[in-house]
């Protein structure tokens, strides 16, 4: 994981890294919506301010993701902004409308695709020299590992759980950090990409 390509593998890496950066930006959106209604649908206060901090690190993670994919010399694709605008907005209303389960189920899932898509772009920027993003993509893999140890926790606390088969678990948190893990840079460029750490309000969108 940590050897360097030939020049030809790194410009493949280069293509990999933005398109799977773009599919991240456009998803946090959609997950963005979608938990603004989650979190407006439920009615325990413990929930809805998780829920709700959750929806805060989805947008600070869509503006990181933006500010790669602008240092790349990309930007995101109108396709999968419409159909993130379609998808997450239809899936704040039905939380409204749908049982309490369905809308913790779905999000988990989604959570865990989201813990492998970060690993993932954080492995191509190592690939094709972008070594300064690799702490940023692994803090922001580690934030989602924890949106997906919740909705877990939620989900497996509920009699449903016995009816419907829960998706398989991520590996441990740890791991993200492995010695196999792409390497950080020594020292990330903030003035590209900004903390993972800092979660600042989320403005209205």
């Amino acid at each position: 994981m940590t050897a360097r390509l030939a020049a030809g593998d790194g410009e493949s890496s280069r293509k990999s890294l933005i398109a799977t950066l773009q599919a991240a930006y456009s998803g946090e959106r959609a997950a963005g919506y979608a938990y603004r209604g989650h979190w407006r649908s439920v009615s325990d206060a413990g929930e809805r301010a998780r829920i709700r901090e959750i929806e805060e690190e989805e947008w600070h993670h869509r503006r990181q993701v933006g500010e790669m994919l602008a240092a790349l010399g990309a930007g995101p694709r109108r396709r999968l902004e419409v159909r993130a605008v379609v998808i997450g907005r239809t899936l704040g209303v039905l939380c409204h409308v749908a049982p309490w389960f369905a809308p913790m189920y779905g999000a988990g899932r989604l959570e865990s695709h989201n813990v492998r898509e970060y690993e993932d772009a954080a492995r191509h920027a190592e690939a094709c020299g972008h070594d300064e993003f690799v702490d940023c993509l692994l803090t922001m893999a580690e934030v989602e590992w924890e949106h997906e140890a919740y909705f877990r926790s939620k989900v497996l606390g509920h009699p449903l759980c016995r009816l419907v088969r829960v998706w398989s678990p991520p590996p441990p948190k740890a791991t993200i950090r492995s010695p196999s893990s792409p390497k950080a840079a020594p020292s990330v460029d903030q003035g590209k990409v900004e903390s993972a750490v800092a979660r600042p309000p989320v403005a209205s969108r």
